[in-house]
């Protein structure tokens, strides 16, 4: 099997558009009009059946190569064979489908870190903390893609929601928009989706996954629901005056010491 797997800048793994067709060992003068149907056509993810996303399941790959090429996620990698006439199709989908279920065993958490979720959920009911994250997520961002304008765009493609559609359900509710930021606006609609977001930037920011940050982020909403975390702006009030909050921790997410006790379960080291 001479598929290259590769490695993103976000820790993805991905395959290239031209090693998979030419794998697949598919007529190289279809390779144009087979890349137009990969990427257009619908397929039955994991999560849904839905169309296949830019910069999600796959992206544009700069090449000065004859042929345009893209990154694919694995699992876009094996639906794009399956749909293939290629005769080794059923080989390597069962490839990629070992590949897949290695990383989701890699991806299971421990008591710890489950423990460790839990703390995470209470640290981000505070604002100091979740901006120190976004942040340290817009860094890794800028330094990959190095264009730092399409950030709110990926954000919000990241998240499922942009500024505009929270002023229009702003609007649903009866509420004014005007004035308010996106951290006011949830407030108001969902203020447990502060605390996933701020957790889905800590884990991006730590080289996760885009699907195991969203995970750890419905997790952390789930707990956040549960356990009725306040958000609070502590960057005006004095710290020592908070309860049920893990003051070690908070130092340790605002300084992004991603060896320290508690992200440290997290590291490379610790997770191989």
């Amino acid at each position: 099997m001479n598929i290259q797997i590769l490695v993103s800048k976000k820790g993805t793994q991905v395959v290239t558009a031209t090693n998979l067709h030419d794998v697949l060992d598919l007529p190289l003068h279809k390779y144009n009009s087979n890349i137009k149907r990969w990427l257009s056509d619908v397929y039955a993810f994991e999560d849904d059946v839905r169309e296949p996303v830019i910069m999600h399941d796959y992206a544009l790959r700069n090449t000065n190569g004859k042929r345009e090429d893209y990154y694919f996620s694995l699992e876009f990698a094996k639906l794009v064979t399956l749909s293939s006439g290629s005769q080794v199709k059923q080989e390597l989908a069962k490839y990629f489908l070992s590949l897949e279920g290695k990383t989701r065993k890699d991806e299971m958490l421990t008591k710890d870190q489950v423990l460790a979720v839990l703390e995470l959920t209470k640290v981000m009911g505070l604002i100091s903390c979740q901006k120190s994250v976004e942040k340290q997520h817009q860094n890794k961002f800028t330094e990959a893609q190095g264009k730092a304008y399409e950030w709110w765009n990926y954000r919000a493609n990241l998240l499922g929601y942009s500024v505009r559609e929270l002023k229009d359900k702003m609007q649903q509710v009866g509420q004014t928009y005007k004035g308010k930021n996106l951290l006011q606006m949830l407030m108001h609609l969902d203020k447990y989706e502060i605390i996933r977001m701020a957790v889905i930037d800590l884990f991006l920011a730590l080289g996760k996954g885009e699907q195991y940050s969203k995970n750890m982020g419905d997790l952390a909403k789930v707990f956040a629901s549960e356990l009725k975390v306040e958000i609070w702006d502590d960057r005006k009030s004095d710290l020592q005056f908070t309860h049920n909050v893990n003051m070690e921790l908070v130092n340790e997410v605002k300084s992004f010491q991603n060896e320290g006790q508690t992200l440290g379960l997290w590291s490379r080291r610790q997770t191989a």
